[in-house]
């Protein structure tokens, strides 16, 4: 058997770029110091002229953005995710979104496969930062794939953008042909009957995996994507819960204010069911590889796999 092709989707968001770049003469592309790591620097080589490099400032680069977003351009700004939603919040905030402005923010390496980097640097919780700014839309892809048809659809929409991506190779599952994204809606992957899966970013793959071992053992598992989780697809949720009675969210963010979050708000206005939510507790991650730390804190499909059994009993 084939091993499974496996891309980062922080690799997948710098290629987008560089090949929108000929089609939306009006992207500007900025990032803090770090071009290599959040591979913008795919887009410098082929436009110079439309990089800014801010160095390693932050708060100062949300603000340059802004102030293009006003002059006509289509601003994307590019760092790690701990300085995009932690270190520059209240420029995001107040320089971006209460103005609500046309500006695209290119978030790499979150979460906790970051890995050695460590807990510092493994940010957990810019999902719910976030989702409670108003008018933020939060896009959070599960493959490389999906990075790239995100960035595309970032960039046609009107206002301000969230985009998540991460470290570490993820397996490519929406290299088909009917594959077709959309801001705001989900896709079900795998149709089941027991229990609704609820995935985001790298997730989705854990989840079918997991619901590839239920099956085995008689348990039907239906696998939702959720790549965008404000604007939240909240009638497919709700219509699956109301099919299986049971739901789980699998995130590789804090299960506070993230996904779960997201989505038990949603189920309590429309229907209240029973939710697991599997992601990071509420603690800070640690250095070490990222398959490691999957693996620990339950992220992996054995995890997810192992968390669904013990919700059903």
């Amino acid at each position: 058997m084939s091993e499974v092709k496996k891309i980062a989707t922080r690799e997948a968001y710098g290629e987008a770029l560089a090949e929108l770049g000929e089609s939306y003469p009006n992207l500007v592309v900025l990032d803090a110091d770090l071009a290599s790591a959040t591979k913008t620097g795919v887009f410098q080589k082929k436009f110079p002229d439309r990089h800014v490099d801010c160095g390693i400032a932050e708060a100062n680069m949300m603000g340059i953005a802004a102030g293009l977003s006003l002059t006509g351009k289509i601003p994307v700004a590019s760092t790690f995710a701990m300085f995009a939603a932690g270190r520059a919040y209240e420029q995001v905030r107040n320089s971006i979104g209460y103005p609500h402005l046309n500006v695209k923010i290119g978030a790499t390496h979150a979460g906790i496969t970051v890995g050695e980097d460590g807990a510092t640097h493994q940010c957990n919780e810019d999902i719910a930062l976030m989702r409670t700014i108003p008018g933020m839309v939060v896009i959070n892809p599960s493959d490389a794939v999906e990075a790239k048809a995100c960035v595309k659809a970032a960039l046609d929409w009107e206002g301000p953008v969230y985009m998540r991506f991460g470290r570490a190779g993820v397996p490519v599952i929406n290299d088909r042909e009917d594959y077709r994204f959309e801001i705001g809606k989900g896709i079900l992957l795998r149709e089941g009957s027991d229990v609704t899966i609820v995935a985001t970013g790298i997730m989705v793959a854990a989840s079918l995996e997991a619901a590839k071992r239920l099956a085995e053992e008689g348990i039907s598992a239906e696998v939702i994507n959720i790549h965008t989780i404000k604007p939240l697809d909240a009638e497919l949720i709700a219509a699956s819960a109301k099919k299986t009675g049971k739901v789980v969210t699998a995130e590789e963010h804090s299960v506070i204010g993230g996904l779960g979050g997201a989505v038990c708000e949603a189920l309590a206005e429309r229907m209240p069911v029973p939710v697991c939510r599997i992601g990071i507790e509420d603690v800070f991650g640690e250095s070490g590889s990222a398959s490691a730390l999957l693996a620990k804190y339950g992220l992996d499909a054995d995890g997810v796999y192992r968390k669904v059994k013990a919700f059903l009993g």
